[in-house]
């Protein structure tokens, strides 16, 4: 895997703005986290050698004057919103942040429900948490919000709200996913830190758009695609443009809602110490690129990646047509069409030349493996043997595993699970060739080489099932599939 991203470099001079930040204040920065504190999947796909980890790495490094603070939106506790990526509800994803954070050496001071309006969940979720020992705080509904800035700024505004007591100078704001109140509670802290006398500051960390790379460089663009069902957009930074001769790249959402902060911090501090949206920012990502056309090749590869979830999600009903034709405008801008993907040409190629289900990987050093249906295995259980078998320099007519072992493999899952598929799925070939490998030197030697798949590219003329999506996933792998369904 080629690398265009210094992620080194990145965690140093990423702390060490943030600490130049908070002394910028003095007493106490609130720190707004938009988007994924780890686990941020999407930034190693188009910034190649970031890691998945590198934020929460990052904030490892201000441990000792860092404690977080997680939101959660009263509405979504009372709706059961569920975080598709992980299929838990928002309630419990708290429990879960909360979990991993303190077990990588944070301090999680408290938790504030937002939104409140007497939801008896709510309530009952606040006792939950305070029985655990859980610090809970309510944030009220504010009428108008964010357009009243006379009522927001008072004491039935944000004087309505529960004061969040925190100890350390960085308070990072966090949440389950979007709208759930992160920056409604870093405002409202400001107003009830400056009636306490305490100089305190805001400050806004969103990985993408990455605001000192242009506006239709692929990988902003591959971030639109990313959030095409929310309709973000990616625009020029206008108050930027204006107060320094300068272009930054921002988003609508942030832009549009820049005039109300304005006039919150006015009516807060008498002045505003940020003359644009951008300015509240402290992302340092575009700093750190090592090598452009790594990040931009990787970003066109992920703009596909996008479209070709779109279109399965569409064929599955689970969005309309304009995410997919949004995604579409993005690959034209990117000057790329599905044909970019070297491995989507192969796998096309081999469905055409075999008329069954193909796959193909393009594997690191641009070798394109294929794979078709056959009596034994799917096209992407295949695909997995043929690779590994490559990269571990295995002749390609060696059986790895013998068709003995598939056979009784396949009698219990139709005869006794009264599955209608017999072929092996992804996972079972891996159980297979884990159970063979302390006999076997060429199984073992295949199994060794699954980590170099991390990074590679991979498209199936058919959709796959969740359990082949989901191996795809955690070896690292950017899939695509046809939107076709299965017969």
């Amino acid at each position: 895997m080629k690398f265009g991203f210094d992620n080194d470099k990145y965690l140093k001079i990423q702390s060490e703005h943030i600490r130049e930040r908070i002394e910028k204040f003095g007493d106490k920065l609130y720190m707004e986290f938009g988007g994924k504190l780890f686990d941020d999947n999407h930034a190693s796909r188009v910034l190649p050698g970031f890691q998945p980890d590198s934020k929460l790495r990052m904030l490892l490094q201000l441990a000792d004057c860092c404690e977080i603070v997680i939101v959660i939106s009263a509405v979504d506790i009372e709706k059961n919103k569920v975080r598709q990526d992980l299929g838990i509800t928002y309630d419990m994803d708290v429990l879960r942040l909360r979990e991993e954070f303190e077990d990588a050496g944070f301090l999680v001071s408290s938790v504030v429900i937002t939104h409140f309006n007497g939801q008896s969940s709510a309530v009952s979720y606040r006792n939950k948490l305070e029985r655990l020992g859980i610090k809970t705080y309510f944030h009220h509904t504010i009428e108008g919000y964010p357009n009243n800035i006379a009522l927001i700024d008072s004491e039935e505004g944000f004087g309505k709200n529960d004061y969040v007591e925190t100890t350390r100078p960085l308070v990072v704001v966090t949440a389950p996913g979007p709208g759930s109140g992160k920056m409604a509670v870093c405002l409202s802290q400001l107003y009830q830190e400056h009636k306490r006398g305490i100089k305190a500051g805001y400050a806004k960390f969103e990985t993408f758009p990455v605001w000192n790379l242009p506006l239709k460089h692929p990988v902003n663009i591959a971030y639109e695609a990313a959030t095409a069902d929310l309709n973000d957009v990616n625009m020029i930074d206008p108050f930027h443009l204006e107060a320094y001769g300068t272009m930054a790249v921002n988003y609508n959402r942030d832009i549009e809602i820049y005039p109300v902060l304005n006039a919150l911090f006015e009516m807060i501090y008498g002045e505003n110490p940020y003359k644009s949206p951008t300015d509240m920012g402290v992302n340092m990502l575009g700093y750190c690129m090592s090598d452009e056309d790594v990040c931009c090749n990787a970003a066109r590869d992920e703009i596909i990646r996008r479209y070709y979830t779109a279109l399965d999600k569409l064929a599955d009903g689970g969005c309309n047509d304009n995410e997919v034709n949004k995604i579409a405008l993005l690959m034209q801008q990117a000057k790329i069409n599905t044909d970019y993907r070297k491995a989507t040409v192969a796998a096309k190629e081999r469905k055409m030349q075999c008329g069954k289900n193909s796959s193909a990987i393009e594997l690191p050093d641009g070798t394109i493996i294929t794979a078709e249906t056959s009596s034994l295995l799917g096209p992407s259980a295949a695909l997995i043997l043929n690779a590994i078998k490559q990269l571990a320099g295995i002749d390609h007519t060696v059986k790895l595993i013998p068709q003995s072992m598939i056979e009784p493999i396949q009698k219990m899952k139709v005869s006794y699970l009264h599955g209608h598929n017999p072929r092996l799925h992804t996972d079972e070939v891996l159980v297979a060739l884990a159970m063979l490998s302390p006999q076997d030197e060429n199984c073992r030697k295949a199994l060794d080489c699954l980590p170099m798949l991390d990074g590679c590219q991979v498209h199936s003329t058919v959709m796959l099932s969740e359990v082949d999506r989901k191996v795809f996933k955690k070896l690292g792998v950017g899939l695509t599939c046809d939107p076709v369904k299965k017969d």
